[in-house]
């Protein structure tokens, strides 16, 4: 059974006549007797009861006739809310993205794709770049931004954006005297430490410098580590992003020597068709931090 078949069905139903009906769809009346003839081979009873001038629904008929007015209406439903997604007019996209990348970078691509697209519904989660990977995986969010490297899973990764860690510690701390530091030179300090990759690439580069960071605290929200160093409970080694918004009493200090430095990508299901929104708001979203654009650092 075709959707045609029962456009065919409906419109003989309604004019209770095949001349008419075949006129009113613009086709041979003999192609319109074959086709409800195939129907009512499918369905291996007689729809109409036909006359001279008057062709009726019979008893089978007339329940089609009803379930058939429900189909094609959600079967036109369907389409053209498929067609809304396909043309960008509606549909709805998720993101995932570690808080950095969502409090930083994604503000000026939203404002702009809602500007755009009105339409589509915009869903934001936050979560470490292990959460995010665990949503794109799963079908929670249609793409992630993480810091790399992606593991588990199979995914599709589009580097973004590479950014160097700084310092930030409080103004009269003495790490703050100097504008570029040599990591060895904060072996003796207390560290705040951001939970996630963040903390791993920190960890690394401090053991990699020859020490083990004394640590005073973590946490996993970027205004508690911020407010803790401008509290003077210790310094941050922090991804330059996570920097935005500092406190006016903290200072950020290059660090000089090997760089310290993350990757932040989009990260998307493998072997997945990515929707119209989806390609639409990465495509806004790479623009933004295109130079001439606006930078990183001002997202």
């Amino acid at each position: 059974m075709e959707l045609y078949q029962l456009e065919y069905f409906l419109e003989t139903a309604r004019q209770r006549n095949f001349t008419r009906a075949a006129g009113r769809l613009n086709i041979a009346q003999t192609a319109l007797s074959e086709q409800i003839k195939k129907l009512e081979g499918e369905f291996g009873t007689a729809l109409f009861q036909r006359g001279r001038r008057e062709s009726t629904l019979t008893a089978a008929g007339e329940t089609l006739r009803i379930h058939a007015e429900t189909l094609l209406e959600k079967a036109h439903a369907a389409k053209a809310a498929v067609q809304e997604i396909a043309g960008l007019r509606g549909g709805r996209l998720s993101i995932g993205a570690i808080p950095s990348a969502s409090a930083c970078l994604l503000p000026k691509a939203i404002a702009l794709f809602r500007k755009k697209h009105p339409r589509i519904e915009l869903a934001l989660y936050e979560g470490t770049s292990e959460s995010v990977a665990n949503w794109v995986e799963q079908g929670r969010v249609e793409l992630g931004l993480i810091q790399m490297p992606a593991i588990g899973g199979s995914f599709e990764t589009q580097v973004i954006l590479t950014e160097r860690f700084v310092v930030l510690s409080r103004r009269t701390h003495a790490a703050a005297k100097s504008t570029k530091l040599k990591l060895q030179e904060l072996s003796r300090e207390s560290f705040v430490l951001y939970k996630g990759r963040a903390r791993d690439t920190a960890l690394a580069a401090c053991r990699a410098a020859g020490f083990e960071p004394r640590i005073a605290c973590e946490s996993s929200e970027l205004e508690t580590i911020r407010s803790l160093v401008a509290a003077g409970l210790g310094i941050a080694l922090l991804p330059h992003l996570a920097t935005n918004h500092a406190p006016s009493n903290c200072r950020i200090s290059e660090l000089h020597g090997p760089p310290v430095e993350r990757q932040v990508a989009i990260l998307t299901k493998r072997g997945g068709s990515p929707s119209p929104s989806d390609q639409a708001f990465r495509k806004l979203l790479v623009d933004c931090l295109q130079p001439g654009t606006q930078n990183s650092e001002e997202l």
